[in-house]
């Protein structure tokens, strides 16, 4: 079980992260920061590729990988790049409410008539597709999702500080995300 936490104040991010990029990015996002000038990141960003996200962060602040979902599982070359040369030290993991990579069986339809008109893909081309790939990149519930991912990545990169997130498409900020079974 999970529990989604606003952060409209200082008070309102977890102790843990506060005086950390993971605290500022909450700052910088949702509590309207002025922007510092940075040289490295110590952050790195794992969200979704949708379009309707923005964040609200200087630049060099952090490094950031758009995968559908959030979903980093084919990405940790790019985590370790980050974390070995970038010099990373935190990630801060956020997935979004209305992911398209949730239920993605609702959407076959759309996406074989949207190979098949686009991309001059045939009917059977862009079902096999489907039917091969859907199922690796299925999250299933966004939180759960993003909770499942931060505890694999914890597993992964020990030393690395994970938090999870939720952006909420209707106000444009963030949550964190808290694991009430940990």
């Amino acid at each position: 079980m999970a529990s989604i936490k606003p952060v409209r104040s200082i008070e309102d991010i977890p102790e843990k992260y506060r005086n950390t990029p993971i605290g500022l990015l909450l700052e910088y996002h949702n509590l309207d920061r002025p922007f510092d000038t940075y040289a490295n990141a110590k952050l790195l960003i794992g969200m979704c590729m949708d379009s309707r996200k923005h964040l609200h962060i200087p630049e060099n602040f952090a490094y950031i990988i758009r995968a559908g979902g959030g979903n980093l599982r084919y990405s940790e070359f790019k985590v370790s790049y980050a974390i070995g040369v970038g010099g990373v030290e935190y990630i801060a993991l956020m997935g979004h409410n209305q992911c398209g990579m949730v239920n993605l069986i609702e959407r076959k339809e759309q996406f074989i008539t949207g190979l098949m008109e686009r991309a001059g893909w045939t009917r059977q081309q862009a079902e096999e597709y489907f039917s091969q790939f859907a199922p690796l990149f299925e999250i299933g519930n966004e939180v759960e999702f993003v909770l499942s991912e931060t505890k694999r990545l914890k597993q992964k990169y020990p030393k690395i500080e994970i938090a999870p997130f939720i952006y909420k498409i209707e106000d444009n900020q963030l949550y964190w995300i808290q694991d009430d079974t940990a």
